[in-house]
């Protein structure tokens, strides 16, 4: 069961808290193939969105999830903001606050942003990506699409390929992933992919060749170019040769192997058009299932049980 007043992060969930959300997260898909998609699940609540980073996908998702639970909801945006004039990050926050919002939906360049927001606020709060911490409902709705075409998060071969060091989404995967009965390997540049990860239960191979064998899922990051600060391999042409998922190394994954990026996908680049766009992409399935997750994620830290109201 999932008790908590706040998602701030994978780490710290247990796997039934996991196995709970998902479940939850199952039957959102449901409300999303409705012909009228809306629930009154968070009829009265007002969620706020305050997006320090750009973001497509996850604002929208957490928008629309908001809207499906008939919530109000609030899109802060930190470039349009008294931020601009010099307002620090707290007394944006304590004066959103004061409007008596119930959950603060918070992407922030910063790591840890998320939680030093919760010291000071009585809002439910939910990371949407700090820094190169955590991105925890990404992790989750990747393990919800998984287990859709996988039937099972246990006894499977993961391969996550590229900027591990900067990727957020890298860490809350492996924090989710190794709660399981799962094999972790990790793929990139080694300056890419220290080896500090093997402590954190994975594996490391740093020929594709190898790292994709009979794996049953091949998750590809692109390389965060704005978070990096200095030049971690050759050139972009290097980068292809060697850690671009092609239709060769995709045949060395086991015949139903499913290919994820959490986007934005720099095509051509760590993924082939033709892998993206092909039947054993699901990146589309992962950003509806976005929605799903994060409808289930603001239920139930607003207290929602088991059952949707219809």
């Amino acid at each position: 069961m999932f008790q908590r007043k706040h998602l701030l992060g994978i780490e710290g969930l247990k796997r039934e808290e996991i196995d709970h959300i998902l479940d939850v997260a199952d039957s959102m898909v449901e409300v999303s193939k409705r012909s009228v998609k809306k629930v009154p699940a968070l009829r009265g609540k007002t969620v706020v969105n305050l997006f320090f980073e750009p973001s497509t996908r996850t604002r929208i998702s957490f928008e629309v999830a908001a809207k499906r639970l008939s919530a109000d909801l609030i899109n802060f945006s930190g470039s349009t903001s008294s931020l601009s004039k010099g307002e620090s990050f707290r007394d944006t926050v304590l004066n959103l606050e004061a409007m008596h919002p119930d959950i603060f939906v918070v992407r922030h360049g910063a790591a840890g942003a998320p939680d030093y927001l919760t010291t000071f606020s009585d809002c439910s709060v939910v990371n949407a990506g700090d820094g190169f911490h955590e991105h925890p409902t990404q992790a989750l709705l990747d393990a919800l699409t998984m287990r859709q075409h996988k039937g099972k998060l246990d006894d499977l071969k993961i391969t996550i390929v590229g900027d591990i060091l900067h990727s957020r989404v890298a860490r809350s995967n492996i924090f989710l992933l190794t709660r399981y009965n799962t094999r972790v390997v990790l793929s990139g540049p080694p300056p890419l992919v220290p080896e500090e990860f093997i402590n954190m239960g994975v594996e490391i191979e740093y020929n594709l060749d190898k790292a994709v064998e009979n794996s049953d899922v091949v998750m590809m990051l692109r390389i965060q170019k704005e978070r990096q600060t200095g030049s971690f391999f050759p050139s972009i042409r290097e980068y292809r040769k060697y850690y671009q998922l092609n239709k060769e190394r995709l045949k060395k994954a086991d015949k139903d192997a499913i290919v994820m990026h959490p986007g934005p996908i720099n095509r051509g680049i760590e993924l082939m058009k033709e892998i993206a766009d092909s039947e054993r992409s699901v990146i589309l399935n992962q950003v509806s299932n976005g929605i799903a997750v994060r409808m289930a994620v603001l239920y139930l830290i607003s207290g929602g049980g088991d059952e949707i109201n219809n």
